[in-house]
């Protein structure tokens, strides 16, 4: 017996081995190039004044902090972060409230609470790109809803994603809308997994449904409450393809952009990849941070 023991815990061990040595240096070599390179070019350009259609040896000036002086004194990039900030703002405050409500009400397994699951979760199927082009259709305020609302009580015609007071908080409704679907999924899977046993004993101890909800559901459900929480504030620091389309150029005066898109228009659009780098640069090390708190904080500690 001890042989054969020692017979078969050479063969597991080889197998692991030969396993590893198979799909272990592929996978290394896709995420050096595609995500290590990129991250460690990028924070060598961002010392760098260049526009990146010569080579850096080139066309390159060495320029040391001064790309991230400027972001920092930048009053746009002011701007952008604070709307970033305002996204995650508005998804704790509407968006994911909006979804745990909608969640627990359609929970339940029926053909009509499927019917509302789908209606939805429909905005996020959509792509943000086209999120954002039927969107932009519905504010204008020539042709579109804002310009049927405006006409029907006699109103001057109103752009909303022209008004500086106004472009970003447009921008906002699309999120809530767009995203508050994927999120309610998340929950509604999350309270799927709730004893109905349990449910049953509270409902005879006399609970009632917002003693249910509050004492026993949300408690349960706290991990997929955390994930989704994660996911808002990340997808916030990403947040690009839908606002393009809405406001190309960050809206009026700037007063529109996130740090994504002032990344793009400062760095891609403006030929400017060594300041396009750095802001590169600032916006990863965010996520980063970010990421591994929460995971730190919040995450681990509640296992």
């Amino acid at each position: 017996m001890g042989r054969l023991r020692d017979w078969l815990y050479v063969q597991n061990t080889g197998g692991r081995l030969t396993t590893l040595l198979l799909f272990l240096p592929p996978a290394l070599m896709i995420f050096t190039l595609f995500a290590i390179l990129p991250i460690a070019e990028s924070g060598l350009y961002s010392f760098y004044n260049w526009n990146g259609f010569v080579p850096l040896a080139d066309g390159g000036r060495w320029v040391g902090l001064r790309n991230y002086e400027q972001i920092l004194g930048h009053s746009v990039f002011h701007q952008a972060v604070w709307n970033t900030a305002r996204i995650v703002i508005i998804s704790m405050l509407i968006q994911l409230p909006l979804a745990m409500v909608l969640a627990m009400l359609i929970a339940s397994k029926s053909a009509v609470n499927n019917v509302f699951r789908l209606i939805f979760f429909l905005p996020f199927i959509l792509a943000d790109v086209v999120a954002g082009l039927i969107w932009r259709f519905i504010y204008d305020g020539n042709y579109g809803l804002v310009a049927a609302i405006t006409h029907l009580f006699g109103l001057e015609p109103f752009y909303p994603l022209a008004d500086q007071s106004w472009a970003f908080n447009a921008i906002l409704v699309v999120v809530v809308w767009k995203y508050f679907g994927y999120h309610m999924m998340i929950y509604i899977a999350g309270l799927q997994s709730v004893s109905d046993d349990l449910i049953e004993a509270a409902k005879l101890d006399g609970a009632t449904p917002i003693q249910i909800a509050l004492r026993i559901k949300l408690p349960l459900i706290w991990p997929a409450i955390r994930l989704s929480i994660f996911f808002s504030v990340i997808g916030a620091l990403q947040f690009f393809e839908m606002a393009v389309p809405l406001v190309q150029s960050g809206g009026p005066g700037g007063s529109a952009h996130t740090i994504v898109t002032y990344l793009y228009e400062y760095g891609i659009v403006r030929s400017r990849v060594g300041f396009g780098s750095a802001v590169g640069v600032i916006l990863f090390l965010v996520c980063v941070v970010f990421a591994f708190t929460y995971q730190r904080y919040v995450m681990a500690s509640h296992k």
